[in-house]
Parts: C-alpha cells; sequence; structure tokens
C-alpha cells in the first residue's frame, strides 16, 4: 500500500493497481490529480514487473463523479487542465493494458479517466456520461476520445447533450466490455483481469503496440508497420519462441517475462 492521502496503490494478481480514495464521489481535485500523475509514473518506471494496470476508487457509489467544480474558476482553471490532461499522457504512454474497474457514477473527468483505458469492467449499477455543457464547459479529452470509440452522431449527442447512460447502454455502444452485478464485482472482474495477467508480459506489450501502430492507417501502412512490431518487438523475445514451443508440445508455456 502507499503512502498517499487522496489515492490507494498496490500491486496484486500480476497488476499494479490505483484507487481513487475520496469517497463518496471520488471527486478529482487538483492534489488528488497530482497524486494519480505520480502514481502513474511510477507504474511507468516498472512496467516490466507487472501485466496490466488496474484503475479503480473506493467505495460503491461513484468511480468518480468528476473534477472539482471549485478547480474551473478562471484563478485556477489553466493548473486544472494542465494537471488533468498530464494523466492522460501518462496512460498513453502506458505499453501495458490499462482496465477500469467502474462502481458508480462515472462523470466528467471520471467518465474521461475511465474511457481512456484500454478496457472497462462496469458494475449494474454504473451511470456514465460527461454533463459539462449542463453547467456551462466542454470536455476536452471526451471531444477528442468518445467519438473515436463510439459512432460519431452518439458521441457528439452525449457530448453536446451532457447525456447519461447506464451500464447496459454502454455495453451496447461498447463502451464498456463486461457488465457485472455489483454484489458479484470483484469476483468477476478478478475474472475477466486473470484472462491477461496470466499471459506474458513482453506478448501483452508488443500486442498492444500493434494494435496502436495500426490505428487510423490505410491499410497496406498499417500492416507493414504491424509486421515489424510482430517481427522485431514479438519474435525476439524468449516467451514467443516458449509459447510456440509449448504448444508443439502440448503443454502450458512457462513464462520468463522477457
Amino acid at each position: 500500500m502507499s503512502d498517499y492521502k487522496f489515492i490507494k496503490t498496490w500491486d496484486a494478481d500480476g497488476a499494479a493497481w490505483i484507487s481513487i480514495n475520496r469517497p463518496p464521489y471520488n471527486v478529482l481535485d487538483i492534489p488528488t490529480m497530482e497524486e494519480l500523475n505520480d502514481a502513474l509514473a511510477a507504474v511507468k518506471s516498472r512496467e516490466l514487473e507487472v501485466r496490466a494496470l488496474v484503475v479503480t476508487a473506493e467505495g460503491d457509489k461513484a468511480f468518480s463523479a468528476g473534477v472539482d467544480v471549485a478547480d474551473h474558476t478562471p484563478d485556477k482553471v489553466e493548473k486544472m487542465v494542465e494537471v488533468f490532461h498530464e494523466i492522460f499522457h501518462h496512460l498513453d504512454a502506458l505499453e501495458i493494458p490499462t482496465l477500469a474497474a467502474v462502481k458508480g457514477a462515472a462523470l466528467g473527468g471520471g467518465c474521461e479517466l475511465a474511457i481512456f483505458c484500454d478496457m472497462i469492467v462496469a458494475a449494474d449499477n454504473m451511470k456514465i456520461g460527461q454533463p459539462e455543457v449542463k453547467v456551462g464547459v466542454f470536455p476536452p479529452l471526451a471531444a477528442v476520445v468518445l467519438p473515436r470509440l463510439i459512432p460519431d452522431k452518439r458521441a457528439f449527442e452525449l457530448i453536446v447533450g451532457g447525456e447519461t447512460i447506464r451500464a447496459e447502454e454502454a455495453l451496447r455502444l461498447g463502451l464498456v466490455n463486461k457488465v457485472v452485478p455489483l454484489d458479484a464485482f470483484d469476483e468477476e472482474f478478478g475474472k475477466f483481469l486473470r484472462v491477461f495477467t496470466t499471459l506474458s508480459g513482453p506478448v501483452l506489450r508488443a500486442t498492444k503496440k500493434a494494435i496502436r501502430t495500426a490505428k487510423g492507417l490505410p491499410f497496406a501502412d498499417a500492416l507493414s508497420r504491424v509486421e515489424q512490431v510482430y517481427l522485431h518487438d514479438l519474435m525476439t523475445t524468449e516467451d514467443a519462441k516458449e509459447g510456440l514451443q509449448a504448444f508443439l508440445e502440448k503443454r502450458r508455456p512457462e513464462w520468463k517475462h522477457r
């Protein structure tokens, strides 16, 4: 466990965990976001030791109700945007898969934090959305990311209309990977996480790199670049060789994570 004031950090089940610790609503003020940035930088410095990052929050009421409205005032807004957006630069720099474990409300900046992760597992009490427009602002990060995740027209409606949707609607849109009952959340999330943390770290990182390398490129260019990741990032690892050999020998692979 960490010594942070507003977040908790620990390692478990092959993953690094960061939990927002300001229940019941886990509002993100500037000091909390500064701690998140410090913790994310620490994960980056040792990401060879873990297979994934989990971002979660304390309590069942809210993953995060968003960035503190008091930090949007003219005297704080530039600092707030700088510190908040630094979170996403840190997340973007991670080569390991990132997962958001979301219970309750994920609104505003809380929604942005969740959707920026590679995957989301949601409790059935989740409500998610970008209501900023209703208080006279808009969500910069969501304006960039949400249209890349769901159909343009629905993304436009959610951002410009400030609608909040429930877990099942988010699942239908493809915004979350899985919805599970709140009373079984920890067990079901653990099962979902273990799909990834029982795999080879270098193979996971190379696979994520391939997906990100190809995104948005014309087919021929995308395939050419992914070929290079496959040949130079993946097939030079001991674990790629071990995985293939284990398959041929009809045994479980013994990952060395190198």
